[in-house]
């Protein structure tokens, strides 16, 4: 879909000898892997009716049946419904109706499979939240009212929809979804060639890394006063300005690292105390606007609370890619962003992850030409998050599925900075004058210039170089 946005940010871009925003793409540390059932005993089944034939959204009406001896844990649970989208560039929206569980405890998220078929090259993955619980054996979930519609609400066609079963107008045992518990697939036949426990590609974990022009880092710093950040072409930001409270600081000594198992984690710190004067946030970009096409990695911990104090500030916690904004609604500016936010803000009330790939804006009078999806649930914890951009769309991933897809109006012109940053929005979300002190973490980045990897290749990217001992690489020319 696209589309001005309509939700009012106070994020302003700004030329990087200024101050500097952005948001990096971000994956996981470890190759994506199968995980065996979590318990001897579990088995699964679905049952599917189709609520609408029409051609402008899908309506798979869904039931998870417990047909095994122990209990599932439906957190535990993913099921995937295939289907042919209606273009390469469409982009597709999923909403659920009712469900005996909960709206809010099920989750809908599309993917792109790695080997299409002539009725499938998506599928939307539904998954659980802890709240939905746990199913007895014998027991089942109840109605699952689920629907999803081109984003821009053009007509669709189900009649080649892999998924799709006409004359299934009560619920029945359907084998064309399938059913993972765990990792382990245990209902259900995928198109051919694209089992949801098979790898999504041919990239072995073991395989050295790509050679050419590739930027990884996994943050192996002492503090952010050590010299090889900035030989490493980092900056950690000091100067003041915007985005957020004005007045704030952008204190460096907010960045830190520190070793979380075998790994260096870099921490984002931003705190307040209610006032401009006591507010800080932090940011880390690269000194060098060179990254465009290619693929952008990084595995980043959100959080929904603070670290101390009260909760409730309008946070933003952010991975990045931008360039400087040359004049207002100039045409060649260009910024792709993961943006979590765990209080909302900008008019939403509560936690939502928006990603959003930038033409431009003007900032007097505000106006914005964007693209973005998003998701209104907790993200706190880790995730993978990946930024694909060629010459026919800009793909956004989290933890390994499709969460949006953006067409080529948005495509960049010019290179980009790699940034991640913590900021508050303002001060309205959370009036107390008692410190509070909020913390985003960052475990690695990649970068692969001009070239396309799957979720799970470069995973196993970031795995070669760690396997290899490798800490840091650079091969990304100059632009």
């Amino acid at each position: 879909m696209s589309r001005n946005s309509t939700r009012q940010r106070t994020t302003r871009p700004w030329t990087r000898t200024a101050v500097a925003t952005a948001t990096a793409a971000v994956l996981g540390a470890t190759a994506l892997g199968v995980s065996p059932a979590s318990a001897a005993g579990e088995a699964l089944t679905v049952q599917y009716r189709q609520s609408s034939a029409g051609g402008d959204q899908v309506e798979p009406w869904l039931k998870a049946v417990n047909t095994g001896s122990a209990p599932v844990a439906l957190s535990q649970v993913k099921i995937r419904y295939y289907f042919k989208a209606d273009s390469a560039s469409s982009s597709y929206t999923y909403a659920c109706s009712w469900a005996v569980k909960g709206c809010a405890n099920i989750t809908g998220t599309f993917g792109t499979l790695p080997h299409p078929t002539a009725t499938a090259d998506r599928y939307l993955e539904i998954g659980f939240t802890a709240g939905a619980g746990s199913l007895a054996p014998g027991a089942d979930t109840g109605d699952m009212q689920l629907r999803f519609h081109r984003s821009n609400w053009q007509a669709l066609n189900q009649a080649d929809d892999y998924s799709f079963g006409p004359s299934r107008t009560s619920y029945g045992n359907w084998s064309k979804v399938t059913a993972t518990v765990a990792g382990a697939q245990v209902w259900g036949t995928a198109p051919e060639g694209n089992d949801p426990t098979d790898p999504t590609d041919p990239t072995d974990p073991t395989d050295p890394p790509p050679t050419g022009a590739t930027l990884f880092d996994d943050f192996n710093y002492t503090s952010h006063t050590d010299p090889s950040i900035a030989a490493h072409g980092w900056s950690v930001r000091a100067n003041s300005g915007g985005p957020g409270v004005p007045g704030a600081t952008w204190d460096p000594q907010n960045v830190t690292f520190a070793k979380e198992g075998t790994n260096s984690i870099m921490n984002l710190e931003s705190s307040t105390a209610g006032t401009a004067q006591s507010t800080e946030h932090s940011e880390v970009l690269t000194q060098a606007s060179k990254f465009k096409n290619g693929t952008y990695a990084a595995r980043v911990r959100f959080s929904d609370a603070p670290r101390s104090g009260p909760d409730g500030d309008r946070l933003v916690q952010t991975f990045f890619t931008i360039n400087d904004l040359k004049a207002p609604m100039a045409d060649d500016y260009a910024e792709y962003d993961f943006e979590y936010l765990p209080n909302g803000g900008w008019g939403e009330p509560a936690n939502i992850l928006y990603t959003t790939s930038w033409e431009t804006y003007r900032p007097d009078p505000w106006e914005a030409v964007n693209q973005h999806s998003e998701s209104r649930t907790s993200f706190a914890g880790w995730h993978d998050l990946v930024l694909t951009i060629d010459n026919n769309a800009i793909v956004y991933y989290v933890d390994g599925q499709e969460f949006g897809r953006h067409d080529t109006r948005y495509l960049p012109e010019r290179p980009m900075s790699i940034n991640f940053n913590q900021w508050l929005i303002d001060l309205a979300g959370q009036t107390s004058t008692t410190p509070r002190t909020y913390d985003q973490k960052v475990d690695y980045v990649l970068h692969v210039k001009d070239k396309v990897l799957t979720p799970a290749q470069a995973a196993a990217t970031v795995a070669a170089y760690r396997t290899a001992g490798t800490t840091f690489v650079d091969g990304v020319p100059s632009a």
